[in-house]
């Protein structure tokens, strides 16, 4: 299934993108795509019966109808970074010996085609475009092997990042990570029997119509199991968290000379079998 959420921003009401393309409102399920939806594994099971009796008798959700994030704001969303040997390649950085783990505020989230607002005093606002995994059922010391058991679904994410409150500003990567809209995921969660190898997707990212990142998640330094399991042995793992899983070569630091958003610029990225998105940037207070 394809989840979606969709509406006014902080007002959002849950749907369901259907296999012919159909948005439906699935408001009369009763449950938002939350940490109490993705807590009880027969609620898929419950929305897929559902769906399949009222698909054709709910509301549509009608074109061009603002489409927020795909999942309610989470307990945690937790990035990890350098994690494309190409990327950290371009940032002139080791290939890490273990995942390098920061959080991004979940007050970052917003919907996919949102505007990303260039934040005040920021010169150096940058793209990446990033596959993210939904985490099901609570995970705490799990093994490998069953740790792709606890990944609900997959979505498309542009971890968004303000490289010089990132690097410049002591070190701490969340300040340059966490600015209000600086994580559009979506437009929908795909469950996770629709993606079949969420290790070998194309990747792609444009910024006004310039293809700058154009990768593939089998380039993964460390894949999706392995970072379940690690994050597991750290923390709890809660139905609902987010894990953004680290982003290909191109992004605007990288380059030489280095590449920055400015006001007016257009974004646009996408992931197979996760469909695209669309960011225009605007400056602070615009």
């Amino acid at each position: 299934m394809k989840l979606i959420r969709f509406g006014h921003a902080g007002d959002e009401k849950p749907g369901l993108q259907l296999e012919d393309g159909r948005r439906i409102d699935a408001s009369d399920f009763g449950m938002d795509w939350d940490q109490k939806f993705f807590a009880n594994p027969s609620n898929l099971e419950r929305l897929r019966a559902w769906a399949k009796v009222n698909a054709d008798s709910v509301p549509a959700v009608k074109q061009g109808t603002r489409l927020g994030s795909a999942v309610a704001r989470p307990g945690k969303l937790i990035c990890i970074g350098l994690n494309f040997s190409d990327h950290a390649e371009e940032s002139g950085m080791d290939i890490p010996k273990e995942p390098i783990v920061f959080f991004k505020a979940t007050s970052a989230m917003c919907g996919p085609h949102d505007n990303v607002v260039i934040p005040k005093n920021s010169e150096k606002t940058d793209w990446e475009v990033e596959l993210a995994f939904v985490v099901g059922k609570e995970a705490s010391y799990v093994s490998e092997e069953e740790a792709l058991d606890h990944v609900v679904g997959y979505v498309l994410h542009n971890d968004y990042s303000e490289r010089e409150f990132q690097i410049e500003r002591g070190g701490q990567w969340v300040k340059g990570k966490s600015c209000d809209t600086f994580a559009p995921l979506g437009p929908f969660l795909a469950t996770a029997d629709e993606i079949k190898n969420p290790e070998n997707l194309k990747m792609w990212l444009k910024v006004n119509g310039e293809t700058v990142q154009n990768g593939n998640t089998k380039k993964l330094i460390f894949g999706i199991a392995h970072l379940v399991s690690y994050l597991s042995q750290f923390m709890t793992l809660e139905p609902g968290d987010i894990v953004s899983t680290g982003t290909p070569p191109g992004v605007g630091l990288g380059f030489d000379p280095p590449r920055y958003l400015k006001a007016g610029d257009v974004v646009e990225l996408g992931i197979d079998g996760l469909g695209e998105s669309r960011q225009v940037a605007v400056a602070y207070g615009q």
